[in-house]
């Protein structure tokens, strides 16, 4: 056990950092912060910023002495470097699991050797793959990149061979995974914490909903049925279980128009949808994180009251800073800013989360925040060809 008053490390310097770097200092450990940016959401907070890249052996020894224990908040640090700090001191999760997670190729893989359902799809190494008779069968589909996709980016729908050929040269000709596109009834995901005795819990179902490739908003608990959610958690633990993770991670799934469940994506580490945990659960992913980390028994994970999380991006800056006040207004959200110091669009900026005593309320207020956001700070519309020439009296 790594009592508080220790110092943890963590590689990686974005929101996930900067809330599991508040979650370990409210227990009362400090946090060293490994990451090249100058100004980061975690480095702006922890005790202490190294200011270097994630494979620096010199910056990583530093980090080593420096801590009894090493996390990471996103899953393309370099595998090697988690390789290393684990020579030197407690590192979760492994660097094994992190590789099999930060590679697309390799978690379809482990997926289908698991027994695990997940969308039919084919490697694509080079061009050719993409006519394959094992690809045809896939289209419309969606070509995926195989490392550092994530938001949306390095995805591409696909609708024939030709199509794909020259999305997979858009995207570099990289190695990549044509996935077929599925029908849907709605997404979900399952944060779930494992720590090194092997003691798992799982934290309640979250609905996600996306656009443009993003996460939007995630609702908790998910609108399935009890059976299917008690599924979606079984099928997280036993993902967490066949990597032997050490950790949080949260598994994102598909729920077919038929019912039937599939694996999407792994990520090794807390998760956009779980963020509502911060406020509506016992215990947050991020102090689940600390406590794995630091060998500490987990929390109890569960949700006080329904719950609404919407993300908040850096197009609603487009006209200044945002008006806050059409969130605090209610009483019931909680606003969190990440402390980024440039808004971009389609970056994630923060978040806030509703609570009520039923998910539909929740639901109905958040959406009425968003809507109002949305009206006064984004840029008026321009009306499309069709809508200016109706106002001109052109098509009637």
């Amino acid at each position: 056990m790594i009592v508080p008053g220790s110092t943890l490390g963590l590689l990686g310097g974005g929101q996930l950092g900067r809330m599991f770097t508040m979650a370990a200092q409210r227990m009362g450990y400090r946090v060293v912060v490994l990451d090249p940016g100058l100004h980061s959401p975690a480095g702006d907070v922890a005790d202490e910023h190294i200011r270097a890249d994630y494979a620096d052996p010199a910056a990583l020894a530093r980090l080593a002495r420096a801590c009894a224990a090493v996390t990471t908040e996103f899953e393309n640090v370099p595998a090697e470097a988690l390789g290393f700090l684990a020579r030197h001191c407690g590192v979760s999760p492994t660097a094994e699991s992190v590789a099999v997670a930060q590679d697309r190729i390799r978690e379809k893989e482990f997926l289908c050797a698991a027994g695990f359902p997940v969308a039919p799809f084919v490697v694509v190494q080079d061009g050719a793959a993409l006519a394959s008779a094992e690809a045809v069968e896939l289209y419309p589909g969606i070509l995926k990149v195989s490392r550092f996709g994530y938001d949306g980016k390095g995805q591409v729908p696909v609708a024939n061979p030709a199509h794909a050929l020259a999305a997979w040269h858009s995207l570099g000709s990289e190695p990549c995974v044509l996935e077929k596109r599925l029908a849907l009834a709605t997404e979900v995901s399952v944060v779930v914490a494992r720590d090194v005795a092997g003691q798992v819990v799982t934290f309640p179902v979250a609905e996600n909903q996306h656009r443009h490739g993003i996460l939007d908003i995630s609702i908790v608990p998910a609108r399935v049925s009890a059976s299917l959610a008690a599924e979606a958690c079984r099928t997280g633990i036993a993902v967490a279980e066949a990597l032997d993770y050490r950790g949080v991670l949260c598994v994102e799934m598909f729920v077919l128009e038929d019912g039937r469940l599939v694996v999407n994506e792994i990520a090794p580490r807390p998760h956009n949808s779980g963020h509502y945990s911060l406020d509506a659960c016992i215990t947050s992913q991020f102090e689940q994180q600390v406590r794995v980390l630091a060998q500490l028994p987990l929390g109890d994970p569960g949700l006080h009251c329904p719950a609404v999380m919407v993300n908040l991006l850096g197009d609603l800056w487009a006209r200044g800073e945002p008006d806050w006040r059409l969130v605090l207004e209610h009483p019931r959200a909680k606003l969190h800013l990440y402390g980024k110091r440039e808004a971009r669009p389609r970056r994630k900026m923060g978040h806030y989360t509703v609570l009520a005593d039923r998910v539909e309320s929740a639901l109905d207020t958040a959406l009425a925040i968003k809507a109002r956001l949305e009206q006064t700070c984004l840029p008026a519309r321009r009306p499309g060809p069709e809508v200016a020439a109706k106002h001109e009296g052109g098509l009637g």
